[in-house]
């Protein structure tokens, strides 16, 4: 948790929680403006024969002005990142993360593993309650499938969140550059993984998700 704290009218001081805690109201505060964010799904993995998984989805947001002059503390849970799906396998949905009962953003879903998109599945993102402004986060692109005569068919991008993009899809290379091969992790909070591509029958991991966060802005 980090604190921000200014002299000045109006806006009085800001709390950032990227782990779950609990809320203290300094003294004077009579509202709070909340942006809370779900945690992003990890990306699939490939499957061999260029087959790429799917990119993770992204964590909705909800975004609140709250009167707290009766109010003292408020629990605040932080949505876990979604794994990183091994090869060939499912990644892992994100963590819903909340402000007490007032607003929550539930967690991106997973990306699926190379060729499973034959119905157009994909992961879809966190919707979001209680909020001023409820605000789902991106879909996850879509698994896909390829040969050996198609490597341009490579892994999907992670979807991206309030904050920002998703994790990058895994890029086909050459022998020695197989690290570029696996889905990359979210980068924003809340943004979901890339998922892997593949190569020759080899197959690679997707990108774990990244996990949520909750703003809450003070005002006297």
């Amino acid at each position: 948790m980090s604190y921000i704290q200014s002299a000045a009218g109006g806006l009085q001081s800001m709390q950032v929680f990227t782990s779950s805690g609990t809320w203290t109201k300094p003294s004077g505060i009579l509202k709070v403006k909340v942006i809370v964010t779900g945690g992003g799904g990890g990306g699939g993995g490939s499957e061999g024969n260029y087959n790429n998984g799917g990119g993770g989805a992204a964590g909705g947001t909800a975004i609140e002005i709250i009167d707290v002059s009766g109010i003292s503390t408020v629990a605040v849970t932080i949505g876990a990142a979604g794994a990183a799906g091994a090869a060939n396998s499912d990644g892992g949905a994100g963590g819903t993360s909340s402000f007490g009962t007032h607003c929550s953003g539930a967690g991106g879903g997973y990306g699926l593993p190379g060729f499973q998109n034959n119905a157009g599945e994909y992961a879809v993102g966190g919707t979001s309650t209680g909020g001023d402004i409820n605000l789902q986060g991106g879909d996850g692109s879509p698994s896909g499938g390829g040969d050996a005569e198609d490597e341009g068919t490579v892994g999907a991008h992670g979807g991206a969140s309030y904050w920002g993009g998703g994790g990058q899809q895994g890029a086909p290379g050459k022998t020695g550059d197989e690290a570029n091969f696996g889905g990359k992790p979210g980068r924003a909070y809340g943004s979901g993984g890339g998922g892997g591509d593949a190569d020759v029958g080899d197959e690679y991991p997707g990108g774990a998700g990244k996990a949520g966060i909750c703003v809450i802005e003070e005002y006297s």
